[in-house]
């Protein structure tokens, strides 16, 4: 090995690093080592020092890009939601967070009127499932539909329903707010039926499974939607009292809120 200035030594990293795109070390490497030194750490041990900031900055890169691509309208996590204001147990959260069921393409549904934390729930799951390092889309049932039916138009639905299918989990909101004509509702249910026991939906719908008929206008093609969303799923109760009222007259402990 021939010996380098310390100039010629930074300039060597600098051109190495942006070579086998390593950003993390060429920034963190200078400090780390004068902290290696002060610390009498081997070589061996500066080394490990410096590959671990990189895997832990590439690691919190990716969380953040995953969640970016879920594109989820606002940022809500599953350890804010206060279980003291709402009848979901603290064990359901949990459940939701581990995403034991993502695993076994197992689908959720929450369900409770509206303003009962719902949509807290939704995000705040797929978040978690973002920063476990796992593909998730987040989509209103009336875009998701609009989507659709663009692409149907311009031939491609089949494409767009194969992209659909290859997140990991899909969080579907506000489904029942909105009734569905045929076309817009068949194509749904296509959408479900690509991730059946595959891949895992959390739905977040304001109606009961009866009235779900409202929604899907024929009741057969509601009862199968029924159907594969409730076989072997987790279903959430959140109840009808408001989960945002409730929360807002609670001391403030770093703002929860929910929908």
């Amino acid at each position: 090995m021939s010996g380098l200035t310390e100039q010629a030594a930074e300039a060597a990293i600098s051109v190495a690093c942006r070579a086998l795109h390593l950003p993390t070390v060429r920034a963190e490497c200078g400090p780390l080592a004068d902290q290696a030194e002060k610390a009498n750490l081997t070589h061996r041990a500066y080394l490990a020092e410096v590959l671990s900031a990189e895997t832990d900055d590439r690691s919190e890169r990716r969380r953040q890009r995953r969640t970016a691509e879920a594109r989820f309208p606002r940022h809500k996590r599953l350890d804010d939601f206060d279980c003291g204001v709402s009848p979901v147990s603290p064990a359901t959260v949990a459940a939701l967070k581990a995403g034991s069921f993502i695993d076994n393409g197992g689908p959720v549904v929450l369900l409770g009127g509206s303003g009962t934390g719902k949509s807290h729930l939704l995000i705040g799951t797929g978040v978690a499932a973002c920063e476990a390092g796992r593909a998730v889309r987040y989509v209103t049932a009336a875009a998701l539909v609009n989507e659709l039916v663009e692409a149907a138009d311009e031939k491609v639905v089949a494409r767009l329903i194969a992209r659909y299918g290859r997140f990991e989990l899909l969080c579907l909101d506000e489904l029942g707010y909105l009734s569905l004509d045929t076309r817009g509702a068949e194509l749904l249910f296509q959408v479900l039926t690509e991730r059946e026991e595959r891949a895992s939906v959390a739905v977040a719908s304001n109606s009961p499974f009866g009235e779900w008929g409202k929604t899907f206008t024929d009741a057969r093609l509601a009862g199968a939607v029924v159907d594969r969303l409730t076989f072997r799923a987790l279903i959430v109760e959140t109840g009808d009292s408001s989960y945002r009222l409730a929360s807002a007259k609670q001391p403030p402990t770093g703002g929860r809120h929910g929908r």
